[in-house]
């Protein structure tokens, strides 16, 4: 957990590999539209290998330990989310099977969590968030219910250069963030 109490740590993760994908371009908004007294990290999931259960009982790939140190210094998650044939991308998924094991210190159990999605589709990738939502329960990841963030047709929420155009949506995640610092620090107080 973060020693300065005053300042909430968070880690970003990305579901999407694309370069031009809508969900990165979230998560970098997302960068802009924090409260002042939150930061956050981003780490790219690209390096990370598939899950194997082989692999633990060896020294665990660097790609690995890094994920699950960053997300054990971190005080909150935010997952974002496209969404692949109703469900969580599998790289999205991958890095959570692996943080969610003993051999890396279940760095995610009772780690509060906002999700967010992003679509070109009219559901905003609601399919994906509610899997993921599912996934969470197992981990005993903490999600915050409230305020949840669908962006919708993602295509027309950023420009040509990715940079997120739309006040709705601009308001919406700047929301989300305040409550998940509002979560993170009602969590804190209660264990």
């Amino acid at each position: 957990m973060n020693a300065n109490p005053e300042v909430v740590k968070i880690l970003g993760m990305s579901g999407s590999l694309r370069r031009g994908s809508y969900t990165k371009a979230a998560l970098r908004a997302a960068l802009d539209l924090l409260p002042d007294d939150a930061e956050l990290k981003i780490i790219d999931l690209a390096l990370i290998p598939f899950f194997n259960e082989d692999l633990e009982g060896q020294s665990l790939p660097e790609a690995v330990l890094e994920l699950a140190s960053s997300v054990q210094a971190a005080d909150a998650l935010l997952l974002v989310t496209p969404e692949y044939n109703y469900s969580v991308p599998p790289v999205l998924k991958n890095a959570i099977d692996w943080i969610s094991r003993q051999s890396t210190g279940t760095p995610v159990n009772g780690k509060p969590v906002a999700i967010m999605s992003a679509s070109t589709g009219m559901f905003g990738g609601a399919r994906a968030q509610y899997h993921l939502r599912q996934t969470c329960v197992i981990c005993n990841m903490m999600p915050l219910n409230r305020p949840e963030v669908f962006i919708m047709q993602a295509q027309n929420k950023f420009d040509r250069n990715l940079k997120l155009t739309d006040d709705f949506t601009r308001n919406a995640i700047k929301n989300q963030l305040q409550a998940l610092v509002n979560w993170t620090r009602l969590l804190t107080r209660n264990y």
